[in-house]
């Protein structure tokens, strides 16, 4: 697809765990897909309030949650997003911190009730195609993967109440998946830089060692150069979180060389077909 229409209209939902996620992860497809016009909407969870904010991006009296949310609201207007659906619970932080035991924290909630909140506005929304993290959570966040999972057990547990010549709506989900050779790249370029790839992010809790182990067959790819440049916006809404200099230094020089304008996924409903091949976007048959 290139700067056609889409034939028919297209609901595409995306289930993400914080502000940001819609930007730096999947933000190419959603721009590229809202461009065309599909109706694209998000679903937070949280609004990253253990997200580190140096103290300047906080006018007076404002919280972290306060100005993320801001954030995501700008980045959500960039990439043309119909509307964000906020869950309202706690950013739970990265695996082990003290965020993780906060009773709002959403790794602490019952799974159960997080799918039934999910399912309620799924079922509201009526998408055709849902998107969500990958089982590592794309870089093991552990709201990452309580998404994931609560996302796929409300997906399917629709699926398996709708009749079985049913088509649309609900007819694909997908999980995003990390590129593999940008994290090869970005493991092979911090040792030769004397950095510990274990060790990434600016908190040092991201392990790229670890998320490179996952081997993840993709069935789709989504080409979104057409919509590189409201991504890009989209990114350096989250100021607060580092957008504004992922456009420069290291990290741009890797994604340069090693982040085509690609996103891939892979289609975890209905399973694909042996040797079906590699599908070029995310709704063939659909109206693509």
């Amino acid at each position: 697809m290139r700067n056609a229409r889409l034939k028919s209209p297209v609901k595409i939902l995306a289930v993400l765990a914080h502000p940001d996620d819609e930007a730096f992860g999947m933000g190419g497809t959603l721009a590229h897909y809202a461009r065309h016009g599909a109706e694209v909407n998000l679903i937070c969870a949280t609004l990253g309030e253990a997200g580190v904010v140096e103290p300047g991006y906080l006018s007076n009296g404002q919280t972290v949650a306060e100005l993320r949310g801001q954030e995501l609201r700008c980045s959500a207007d960039a990439l043309g997003l119909k509307e964000v659906i906020l869950l309202g619970y706690r950013d739970s932080g990265m695996q082990g911190s003290p965020d993780n035991s906060h009773p709002n924290a959403l790794a602490a909630q019952n799974l159960d009730d997080v799918v039934q909140k999910i399912e309620a506005h799924m079922r509201a929304l009526q998408p055709d195609i849902v998107l969500t993290f990958d089982p590592f959570g794309g870089y093991g966040h552990p709201d990452h993967v309580r998404i994931h999972e609560a996302a796929t057990l409300a997906f399917l547990k629709i699926r398996s109440e709708m009749p079985a010549e049913a088509r649309r709506p609900f007819s694909r989900l997908y999980y995003h998946v990390m590129p593999a050779g940008f994290l090869r790249a970005a493991i092979f370029m911090m040792r030769l830089k004397g950095l510990d790839p274990r060790k990434a992010g600016a908190n040092e809790d991201i392990d790229l060692v670890a998320i490179s182990s996952n081997r993840y067959q993709t069935h789709a790819r989504v080409h979104y150069r057409d919509s590189a440049d409201a991504q890009k916006s989209a990114i350096a809404c989250h100021a607060s979180q580092g957008g504004t200099q992922r456009a420069k230094g290291f990290s741009a020089l890797v994604e340069r060389l090693f982040m085509p304008r690609v996103d891939n996924f892979i289609q975890a409903f209905p399973p694909p077909k042996p040797r079906a091949g590699r599908a070029r976007g995310l709704l063939q048959g659909l109206g693509e």
